[in-house]
């Protein structure tokens, strides 16, 4: 395993880094041995970070993970998430409270490295799939407010948010300069995160937000490196796959069959998915790639990706193609 600086934490962030939530589901479904043998297997290849959410099957991925750990004496770093609802807009710092003990209760810790907003951000309330308002995050008694008491109280270190929303308003987040870490979205059907697209790509403009959040030492996780599966032809886990406004899974379908033929012609070594985390892993912005696993061999298959090093040009050159023509989106059928 490799590591990489976490922002301006001072924290260092293996390059892979277990997503304890429903893409994959390890820690959340199957037998209680076998997640505790998916636990142990990441922790024996040497990654370091886990990465969960109150939200992820109501809590269950937290209480399994607190277990897990427990049994294995491992202390490796972890980032849980708050979500904040309509019921919570009249006191959100009061809400990051109750849900961030909660959290520590289910995974019988003292404290967390990160918490992380969970929750969509655009300029007013409710624009995109129960947004909260940039005002929410950054004004007086706001989630930065909410996470500050945490802080303050010896429960979190670092704060962070999910960037998922307008694009404008994950920007003003960023350059607040009171938050050390985003999630970006950032992968091979959609790469505007980290590199500009042309002005005819329909998926939504992150406007390179890795590069702006390197320069302001924000530590960047990279969130859905396979689409939510998309990339290797699986179909999303649920309708919350979409992130940011016109996102769509059928899209995603659609430019990921595309994109597979396109990979094809170029006989790569390793796996579609392999081939995917090398690409998230070959941005310098990137401070590690986020990935789900599902079975202990998909561990296996994310570390060994690790050691593949970058991508050849030959798969640059075919998807600036892919992004020039927007997935060959004139043709009606897929390849």
């Amino acid at each position: 395993m490799k590591y990489r600086k976490f922002g301006s934490t001072g924290l260092q962030v293996s390059e892979i880094v277990f997503g304890a939530g429903a893409v994959g589901g390890a820690v959340f479904r199957g037998e209680r041995h076998a997640r505790l043998e998916a636990v142990r297997k990441a922790l024996e290849h040497g990654i370091n970070w886990i990465d969960t959410a109150a939200s992820y099957g109501d809590g269950q991925s937290e209480e399994n993970l607190g277990w897990i750990l427990r049994q294995l004496g491992a202390n490796p770093h972890i980032s849980t998430k708050v979500s904040i609802g309509e019921a919570h807009l009249d006191d959100i710092p009061g809400e990051i409270e109750r849900s961030m003990e909660a959290s520590l209760r289910r995974l019988q810790r003292g404290s967390v490295d990160l918490i992380q907003l969970h929750t969509p951000v655009t300029s007013s309330r409710g624009q995109f799939r129960g947004s909260i308002a940039l005002d929410d995050v950054l004004g007086p008694n706001g989630v930065l407010d909410g996470f500050e008491r945490l802080r303050d109280r010896g429960l979190v270190r670092f704060f962070g948010f999910t960037g998922f929303g307008d694009t404008a308003c994950l920007y003003q987040m960023i350059e607040s300069g009171r938050l050390h870490s985003v999630q970006a979205y950032y992968n091979m059907l959609n790469p505007s995160a980290g590199q500009p697209v042309p002005s005819g790509f329909t998926a939504h403009n992150y406007e390179n937000l890795i590069d702006l959040a390197a320069s302001k030492g924000v530590g960047v996780l990279n969130i859905r490196v396979l689409a939510a599966g998309a990339i290797v032809g699986q179909e999303p886990p649920g309708p919350g796959a979409g992130l940011s406004p016109g996102s769509a899974a059928s899209a995603d379908m659609t430019r990921g069959a595309r994109l597979r033929h396109a990979l094809d012609e170029l006989h790569l070594e390793g796996s579609v998915a392999q081939t995917a985390i090398r690409f998230g892993l070959m941005h310098p912005g990137v401070s590690g790639v986020l990935v789900g696993f599902s079975t202990p061999d998909h561990i296996d298959e994310a570390v060994a990706a690790v050691g593949m090093g970058p991508l050849p040009d030959t798969v640059n050159l075919a998807l600036d193609e892919l992004y020039a023509t927007d997935f060959h989106s004139s043709n009606e059928a897929t390849p």
